[in-house]
């Protein structure tokens, strides 16, 4: 694997981020895409080792396409000038929640994991249900040595404790969140060497699991919406 040749494309996109760029440079976008998926291959296997339900994924089947949708965005850019890929037992589908990698060159590249999404209203009533019946299971995962040291639980959040939740309940800042995930930041000299970033990106994914476990189990009955 070469990563260099993922970080090389992407940079050039941002700097050519147009239609006209993208197509004369098509055979370099399959090369590094065929990176990436090499990249993502190398990590599952590792992640598999501590989380065998991600193991019958296709890598081609975990990524995100990099054309935006600009309809009601004021940035027009037509391509987002990243890789990314989420690895989890369902796919790439934001539920369950598995294990998020995002390349982006300019140090904006990162390892995430939890619930992203905070359109599913169904999801966000299920993680705050769990929260109130299992707080301190809650309060052990996320204070555990090992995982505050990289990571902090995030999320777009209401100001106050939503109507129905008790203002008093141990964990109230939580049950304001309407998505929780966590994020941990990479520069782009970590991914010189494709084999060291997998086994530390495993490494970090596996800290981070009994995370993921928790909000897992509060969705355990969530369907996907249907169009």
């Amino acid at each position: 694997m070469n990563t260099q040749i993922i970080i090389d494309y992407l940079s050039s996109l941002s700097m050519n981020n147009n239609r006209d760029w993208y197509h004369a440079n098509k055979e370099d976008y399959k090369k590094a895409n065929a990176e990436f998926e090499g990249l993502l291959q190398t990590l599952m296997l590792e992640i598999g080792k501590f989380d065998s339900s991600i193991l019958h994924n296709n890598p081609k089947d975990l990524t995100f396409k990099i054309v935006r949708d600009t309809r009601f965005s004021h940035d027009k850019s037509p391509y987002n000038p990243a890789f990314r890929a989420h690895i989890s037992s369902k796919g790439k589908l934001p539920v369950p929640v598995g294990y998020y990698l995002m390349i982006k060159p300019g140090d904006q590249s990162f390892l995430g994991g939890g619930l992203f999404a905070d359109m599913f209203k169904d999801a966000t009533r299920m993680i705050r249900d769990y929260i109130v019946r299992n707080g301190e299971e809650w309060e052990k995962i996320i204070h555990e040595p090992e995982f505050e040291k990289y990571f902090t639980v995030q999320g777009t959040a209401l100001k106050k404790v939503p109507v129905g939740y008790d203002k008093e309940h141990p964990q109230a800042e939580y049950l304001k969140f309407k998505s929780w995930y966590l994020e941990y930041p990479l520069k782009d000299t970590e991914l010189n060497d494709a084999d060291a970033f997998s086994k530390k990106a495993a490494e970090l994914f596996r800290i981070m699991k009994p995370f993921n476990d928790y909000l897992n189990k509060a969705l355990a009955d969530f369907q996907m919406p249907t169009r």
